[in-house]
């Protein structure tokens, strides 16, 4: 039983890699977002657009993609989606029209719906209960090296005149991907699912309270998410006048890295709770709120007096935002077991896809009257929320034990 614990592992690390991929092929566009807006006469209103464009086909997609890992297994589901990601993030490097970029960044959005439902089948596949949270974190970790490599790797490639190269090379490692999953897959046992036998199907998930609850509290507290995500380098651009490669190398490759240390810290107390006898949902709820509470501090990111204080308060809202969903996210699969995994995760998924349909636009509008000062007030409130939605539905099972 031992001997399986390390390659249990040696999977999740292999999926994580599929991770930094998919937040790679993401986060390239906000990292030459300035670059593209002098080129293609953008405003951030039109910027968020094009975060629309991919977040409406994400949400759109989740659930079928999760669907279509749960039923098609995830070695062929995961290879399909990274797959057509890859070539979406090929043909973004070949677009000549601002058009041609909302149509790639839809049908990239579409195909990257399908990578959270992915780990979500992944950690259900390979990891126990008390081990889900650290999974989450991982994956985290995948998604953090994603997000301070495409600034990087922007800054030492990309330019003016060499940005469409960057979307190439980031294309050809998520074919490269594909046949190392494949390897990774035949040689790792999987667990069996405590679940195994239950008659639930996916469509019971709908009428269950707690998956509505996840999917509106998804929608509340990861809009700061969506902020760090997508702003960082347009944040320290014109609000601190920097131009692109000195925001990205000095201060926008930083906050991805304390996501990963927020995921980590989030998933470690989950696990010591678990582990020191605590339920499973009180474990994962202490930690939101922690997370929720800590998260009104968001509204001083803008007032710092500086570019490298506001990095540091940047990187404290994203470091409680990622340990807050470390926890979210693998709760559907303390709800709904490793068979519903995908599917589960997929709801959320999608709920994320849809706020960040509608908030991205209003966050362009909004810093163009207000500023950034007005959006992070707004925003730091909405964890709380969030919390408090979890908390009314409570972890009690019906059907699903």
């Amino acid at each position: 039983m031992r001997a399986r614990i390390p390659l249990q592992w040696v999977a999740i690390a292999v999926f994580v890699l599929s991770s930094s991929l998919n937040y790679l092929d993401r986060q390239i566009l906000a990292a030459v977002a300035p670059t593209l807006k002098a080129e293609f006469f953008l405003t951030d209103r039109d910027y968020g657009f094009l975060l629309l464009a991919f977040s409406v086909a994400y949400a759109i997609a989740a659930p079928v993609g999760g669907l279509f890992i749960d039923r098609a297994g995830l070695d062929l589901g995961i290879s399909i989606a990274v797959a057509a990601w890859s070539t979406a993030g090929l043909c973004t490097g070949l677009v000549q029209s601002f058009g041609g970029l909302a149509a790639t960044r839809a049908a990239l959005g579409a195909a990257e719906a399908a990578a959270i439902p992915g780990t979500g089948k992944a950690n259900g596949t390979y990891l126990r209960p008390h081990e889900l949270a650290l999974g989450g974190a991982l994956n985290q970790v995948g998604l953090s090296i994603g997000g301070v490599a495409a600034p990087l790797l922007v800054a030492w490639l990309g330019g003016p005149d060499r940005w469409r190269r960057v979307f190439v090379i980031a294309a050809l490692l998520g074919f490269a991907w594909i046949p190392l999953w494949l390897l990774t897959s035949r040689l790792v046992p999987r667990l069996k699912d405590p679940h195994t036998g239950q008659r639930a199907s996916s469509g019971d998930l709908l009428l269950d309270r707690r998956f509505w609850a996840l999917v509106i509290a998804n929608i509340l507290y990861m809009t700061l998410y969506t902020l760090w995500t997508n702003w960082t380098t347009l944040y320290f651009v014109e609000a601190h006048g920097l131009s692109e490669r000195q925001a990205n190398r000095q201060f926008a490759w930083i906050p991805p890295i304390f996501a990963t240390l927020g995921g980590f810290a989030g998933a470690a107390l989950a696990f010591r709770w678990i582990r020191n006898g605590m339920q499973v949902f009180n474990a994962r709820m202490r930690v939101c709120t922690w997370s929720a509470v800590l998260l009104l501090a968001t509204a001083a990111a803008p007032v710092m007096p500086n570019a490298a204080w506001s990095a540091v308060a940047i990187s404290f809202s994203y470091f409680c935002v990622t340990a807050m969903s470390t926890n979210v996210y693998v709760m559907p699969i303390d709800f709904f077991g490793a068979a519903h995994a995908a599917f589960g995760v997929a709801a959320l998924t999608m709920a994320y896809g849809l706020m960040q349909a509608f908030v991205s636009p209003l966050i362009g509008v909004m810093i163009h009257r207000f500023g950034f000062a007005g959006v992070c007030a707004a925003f730091s409130v909405l964890p709380l929320a969030a919390v408090g939605v979890l908390r009314a539905a409570g972890p009690k099972p019906a059907r699903w034990r």
